[in-house]
């Protein structure tokens, strides 16, 4: 039987295993790692989740990989922590490449450890957060490098949906690694140290001959403004860590749970009034709706997601009555609020992640239909524009509409009018609900007598005034039910707030399938 002092040799020689491992490779190691304006993984978890919370899973295992001199070299970790720890007080699982070691590379063990976190929690129906900064496929290891990508992949796809997924991007991800966070539900980024490409620069100018920088070829304002791979960028790290606290405290633990409620002091019948001066009544003045959304949600505080990539239309989170809401909405600022592919996509793909996870939608229109021309059409604008009608016809959560001003064609129909599904229809006084605008609808109705006419000018602003009269009055579409109340501006807050208490316990069943074949 083992002795007392065995038993007190063995517990201190565990304490400095630990000790080992929790220290990382070397001092010099850390210090390089922060000349790069980089923290290490373990001060990134502390960030991230709340003080003394984090409990680490595998701490101890190490590769078995031989050759190439790996056998010289078995750190603790093999370059990736991971674990679980609480953020406000929620679970949360965790894992961190720690490109101290083998640059953060992923290699057999490596995997498996990420693996086990994700199938832990998938089973506890927590979030998980993955804090990346890793070089790819450990390259000594060859294709079983390679194959544990394979089952991040899979593990991506089974839990999407089920529990929130979020990426965050501190430092280079290529090649293959790159798709695991496009799988998932969010991507946040650092400046000047996060990178996303599947090819780097050095084999892009090989290939096409086109010299570009990391950041140039897929830094972090790169994938927030122009690819819309990233919904988030940031220039430090803290506060990318604290908007990533901030968006999990909006969140539900899963795709069985509602969104936690927050404490509202905002009161739910605060009038509006500054949203009678803020949108023009002239359909073609713009104006910011971020302002209008300011002044209706909870302490006018809201997260924006995308916020530089197709701004035409905005997608957010933001509480009302205490309560987490998606928001759609067009921004009139921006091209005057049109709908374009990216902007389709943009809120196609947040309508989709809000259904999965139980957060009602707000609908804000103000748009004066699709983007006309040869680029949109050729690049594909009836299936992208399918993929935003698709999404709101499949959501199964309570959705509301709000009409503003102009509500034109095919983007009325496609941003969740009553004949796609909304639960309840609003519009201001202000709104205009019709086929086209009444200039283009007088020039294709009343061509023969415009043509006709001693003054075609004359004639014209005439037949605008007629058609204005007839089918673009305020009131038309609410006549025809269409519209399920006008209401007054300053009342919009209290009246979303009603409509959502009363939709709180909204059940809706899609029919029984695998899944739907949803335009790509």
């Amino acid at each position: 039987m083992p002795t007392a002092e065995n038993t007190r040799a063995r517990v201190s020689e565990l304490h400095g295993i630990r000790e080992q491992a929790e220290a990382g490779p070397s001092a010099g190691a850390t210090e390089a790692q922060h000349a790069k304006g980089k923290l290490t993984a373990r001060e990134r978890i502390a960030l991230l989740l709340d003080e003394g919370s984090f409990h680490e899973v595998e701490p101890l295992r190490r590769h078995r990989a031989t050759g190439f001199g790996l056998e010289n070299k078995k750190p603790y970790t093999d370059g990736v922590i991971t674990g679980w720890g609480t953020v406000f007080g929620r679970p949360v699982f965790v894992y961190a490449h720690d490109f101290r070691i083998f640059g953060g590379a992923l290699g057999e063990a490596h995997a498996q450890k990420i693996h086990k976190i994700m199938d832990m929690a998938l089973a506890a129906g927590a979030p998980l957060v993955s804090l990346n900064d890793g070089a790819g496929a450990r390259i000594q290891e060859g294709v079983t490098a390679l194959a544990g990508y394979g089952g991040i992949f899979v593990r991506n796809t089974r839990a999407s949906g089920v529990i929130p997924q979020i990426s965050v991007m501190l430092g280079p991800c290529a090649g293959g690694a790159a798709y695991s966070p496009a799988l998932t539900d969010f991507v946040f980024m650092v400046r000047d140290t996060a990178q996303m490409f599947i090819t780097g620069p050095d084999v892009v100018q090989a290939v096409t001959g086109e010299k570009v920088s990391q950041n140039g070829l897929g830094g972090a304002d790169v994938h927030a403004e122009v690819s819309g791979v990233a919904h988030f960028a940031y220039d430090d790290e803290e506060t990318c860590l604290e908007e990533v606290r901030y968006l999990l405290s909006l969140l539900p633990a899963n795709n069985r749970e509602m969104p936690p409620k927050a404490v509202a002091d905002d009161p739910a019948d605060r009038r509006c009034e500054a949203l009678l001066d803020l949108v023009p009544s002239d359909g073609s003045r713009a104006y910011d709706m971020r302002e209008v959304l300011a002044e209706v949600v909870d302490d006018g505080e809201y997260m924006e997601v995308h916020e530089r990539w197709a701004p035409n239309v905005i997608v957010a989170l933001a509480r009302m009555d205490g309560q987490c809401v998606g928001i759609v909405a067009n921004q009139p600022q921006a091209s005057a609020g049109v709908l374009d592919i990216h902007a389709s996509e943009k809120a196609a793909r947040f309508v989709q992640m809000c259904d999965a996870f139980n957060i009602p939608l707000l609908t804000f229109l103000d748009v004066p239909g699709f983007l006309p021309g040869v680029d949109q059409e050729h690049g594909g604008i009836i299936r992208h524009g399918a993929k935003l009608l698709y999404a709101y016809c499949n959501a199964t959560v309570p959705r509301v509409q709000l009409i503003l001003r102009k509500a034109y064609g095919g983007a009325y129909i496609v941003m969740d009018s009553r004949s796609v599904g909304t639960d309840l229809s609003y519009a201001w006084p202000t709104n205009e609900i019709a086929v086209m605008g009444a200039e283009g609808a007088a020039n294709v109705i009343f061509r023969r007598q415009i043509a006709e006419a001693d003054d075609p000018e004359v004639m014209r602003q005439r037949m605008v005034k007629e058609y204005k009269a007839e089918l673009m009055h305020p009131y038309y579409a609410a006549e025809r039910g269409l519209v399920d109340d006008v209401i007054d501006p300053a009342a919009t807050r209290e009246v979303l707030i009603r409509s959502l208490r009363m939709l709180r316990t909204k059940h809706a069943e899609l029919p029984q399938r695998k899944h739907g074949n949803q335009p790509q």
